[in-house]
């Protein structure tokens, strides 16, 4: 059966904004997730929960130097990457979304591929916090986030991943039909909840906090 928390502990506890970058949300941005752009607030007000509960709150950047580098096969997948207008590194693009702008002293993550473990050292500094719970948030639902939460997962951390505070975008036709972002949202949230991680919305996030709490 899926696991799921009774309770979780924000000393052991660790929100992860995945990408919430300008690229991605900010409006006009050619990856822009309308998804990620409407839960700009609620995600917002979340973190500021997080930081009063003295739960630990990191974000990932999605960054490619602007040599091309480190691109690897994003360069075949994503035009706004191969021709560096979006994503580049030390960019205004690449920047975190200013709602949602790191509080003093937290860390940026940044990563080149879908996942905030792969080749970065968050593992490490999750670790050197004693993180026992990994929480995602941000965007895309199916590629950064899933990414990042099925690798807490294989890193033995337990996931909470909140459904209102992820986002994606529609899919196009390449072969196999299109997707709309709801769909691809609930799509996978249920594979999550099955193989990964407990899913749960913000409101039942901050009550199973309280619960830890006490």
């Amino acid at each position: 059966m899926p696991y799921r928390f009774d309770r979780i502990d924000p000393r052991h506890t660790a929100m992860v904004v995945v990408d919430m970058q300008n690229d991605f949300v900010a409006d006009g941005a050619k990856l822009q997730s309308r998804q990620a752009k409407d839960m700009v607030g609620k995600l917002a007000e979340t973190l500021r929960f997080c930081r009063e509960q003295g739960i630990r709150v990191l974000y990932t950047a999605h960054v490619h130097r602007d040599d091309g580098c480190d691109m690897g096969m994003f360069r075949d997948l994503y035009g706004p990457i191969a021709d560096h207008s979006s994503l580049v590194d030390g960019t205004t693009g690449a920047d975190i979304y200013p709602e949602l702008a790191p509080a003093q002293g937290e860390h940026v993550i940044k990563k080149h591929r879908y996942s905030g473990f792969y080749g970065t050292d968050l593992d490490i500094i999750l670790r050197e916090w004693g993180i026992r719970n990994v929480v995602v948030s941000g965007t895309t639902t199916e590629n950064c986030c899933h990414a990042t939460a099925r690798d807490a997962m294989f890193h033995n951390y337990k996931v909470a991943f909140l459904a209102d505070a992820t986002g994606t975008f529609d899919y196009p036709d390449v072969g196999w039909g299109a997707m709309s972002a709801a769909e691809v949202h609930k799509a996978t949230l249920t594979i999550l909840a099955f193989s990964t991680a407990h899913v749960m919305n913000v409101d039942e996030f901050k009550s199973l906090v309280a619960k830890g709490r006490d």
